[in-house]
């Protein structure tokens, strides 16, 4: 269908007015919006949503599939930042990710990753510079500089860290951030270097600090960093200045809501609907230059018609004239999505888990449920014939990260709030570089799980005294290239089992795969061993 008129009533979101109106649509394009007679049995007529900042990567789907699932929920478009798959890939993984979106009509928005790889205590897969950067920003596909996870670089202007910013700044390109915690002169300095936004902050005093330095914030509300309670209030002194993003979604979750979620929990706080759509359709826009239609004559046909303004039910989603969703179902077809991967370490054994004790105190990784910082506290752990294990009584297990590139020693520690009573989880999707990481009760476990993974080159496993289950995710050893909806299903069940053998977390798999991301606050595990965020600096297991 090139040709077609909707009826519903038009939220004219710049002039903050209802109408009923008649959208005329001609190929791909608003060709005339006519005001109507009122009908109250008319659908609301919105621009769609945009996902201000998402890892596709994290929902464990190809972009292909990602954006089949996504359209149901209202989304059009997304600011998506490629850096996990570029992580274990490099240059490989980000085209990868711009030729498989580019194969179905969703409106995918890429970066060009900032820190590959995040920081130099890990092993990842490659490396991108700033003569990579130059030529991805070169790119239309690329719109801008992916968050500046390297906060510390910023503020104190090192050089490497300002060339990058200087190629965005060259083709015009805003600078994502990346500095949770930092406010006050910190912030500023951060700002002051050329980044624009920042989707980390967790406390409304924190993004306060950065809005008034002209930062735009996302709010994010993900699988596992839930920030959305805490900053939604922003919204009513900065409007302008405020998006919503997921950040990192799971397939379950994403299979039920987007960011059409977040628009109904605001408009249940009682903020003003407009204010709402201003931050959930229309500022990722205007920031990024995205060419997505904002329901006026002359723009792309992208809209969305919704049952109603307080519960954003999605009753159809169009991308440039073509319906993609309709009524929950998605019309986007299913694409060949063929593997690229960098997999190269052997099966581990039992023995190398273990890990000799120096006394039976020692620092422990405090994972809170819904937040990515992990404090730092201390634990007492049970010594076997010399040999540091678990302390399930006490919630203090063991924790592992494997390097996937090479064969070598895995690095061990200990963590709290998992939960386990029995058993083992893992997973390849270990932010940033994407090593195996995995928490266990007992070494044997462990190593099934690891195994499990590095079998297939990828995926997520659980262990239990009584079954084992497995999602390979063999592209990058992060994404499935199967049916979305499939692989929602597959996750649900292994996060079942997951809580079955104890775990009281959210989104275990999805707070397991932040333990190794370095560049939160305070305590985190890198294949090279236990990491203080704050300091930068490795730190030892045991107290001494």
């Amino acid at each position: 269908m090139t040709s077609f008129k909707v009826l519903g009533q038009l939220v004219d979101i710049p002039n903050r007015s209802i109408f009923p109106a008649e959208i005329e649509v001609d190929y791909k394009t608003i060709v005339s919006i006519r005001k109507i007679n009122h009908s109250p049995e008319l659908p609301f007529i919105l621009p769609g949503f945009i996902d201000a900042h998402v890892h596709v990567e994290s929902s464990m789907l190809v972009p292909s599939e990602f954006a089949r699932l996504a359209v149901c929920h209202g989304t059009v478009a997304s600011i998506s930042d490629p850096h996990e798959i570029a992580n274990v890939c490099g240059m490989e993984g980000v085209n990868y990710m711009i030729d498989n979106g580019n194969q179905v009509p969703f409106k995918f928005y890429f970066g060009a990753p900032s820190c590959v790889p995040a920081t130099p205590f890990e092993t990842a897969g490659a490396v991108i510079d700033a003569h990579d950067l130059n030529e991805l920003l070169q790119r239309q596909e690329i719109v801008y500089l992916a968050e500046m996870m390297n906060w510390p670089g910023t503020v104190n202007r090192d050089p490497e860290v300002m060339e990058k910013i200087a190629v965005a700044k060259k083709y015009g390109k805003p600078v994502d951030g990346h500095a949770p915690g930092l406010k006050g002169e910190l912030a500023a300095k951060y700002a002051s270097a050329g980044i624009t936004t920042d989707h980390e902050c967790f406390t409304l005093e924190e993004a306060l600090d950065k809005v008034q330095l002209g930062m735009k914030i996302a709010i994010r509300e993900g699988s596992a960093a839930k920030n959305f309670d805490a900053l939604i209030d922003l919204i009513d002194d900065y409007p302008g200045q405020v998006m919503f993003c997921s950040d990192d979604k799971h397939p379950d979750n994403l299979a039920v809501s987007h960011i059409n979620e977040l628009a109904a929990r605001a408009i249940a706080k009682g903020k003003n609907l407009f204010d709402v759509l201003e931050a959930a359709c229309m500022t990722p826009i205007h920031h990024y230059r995205m060419a997505v239609g904002q329901l006026r004559i002359g723009d792309p046909a992208d809209f969305i018609l919704v049952k109603d303004l307080k519960k954003f039910q999605v009753l159809q989603t169009y991308i440039e004239g073509e319906l993609v969703a309709d009524n929950g179902k998605t019309l986007i077809r299913k694409v060949e999505n063929p593997v690229i991967n960098n997999f190269n370490t052997g099966f581990k054994t039992e023995t190398d888990f273990k890990i000799k004790a120096q006394g039976n105190r020692v620092r422990v990784i405090e994972a809170l449920d819904g937040q990515l910082i992990t404090p730092e506290i201390q634990g007492e752990i049970r010594i076997q014939d010399g040999i540091a294990i678990s302390n399930p009584k006490e919630d203090i297990l063991k924790i592992t990260v494997v390097n996937r590139y090479e064969d070598a020693p895995p690095a061990i520690a200990f963590i709290k709030n998992f939960g386990l009573k029995e058993g083992a989880i893992a997973s390849s999707v270990g932010h940033d570089s994407h090593n195996i990481i995995a928490v266990g009760v007992d070494d044997a476990s462990i190593c099934k799980a690891v195994n499990m993974i590095i079998e297939k080159k990828g995926g997520i496993s659980a262990v239990s005294d009584q079954e084992e289950m497995m999602i390979p995710l063999p592209v990058g050893g992060i994404m499935s290239p199967e049916d979305g909806y499939e692989v929602a299903q597959a996750y649900t069940k292994i996060d079942l089992l997951s809580k079955k053998m104890g775990s009281t977390l959210h989104s275990p798999f999805m707070t397991l795969s932040f333990m190794a991301l370095l560049v939160i606050p305070d305590l985190k595990l890198s294949d090279k061993g236990l990491f203080n965020g704050q300091k930068f600096s490795f730190t030892d297991v045991f107290l001494s």
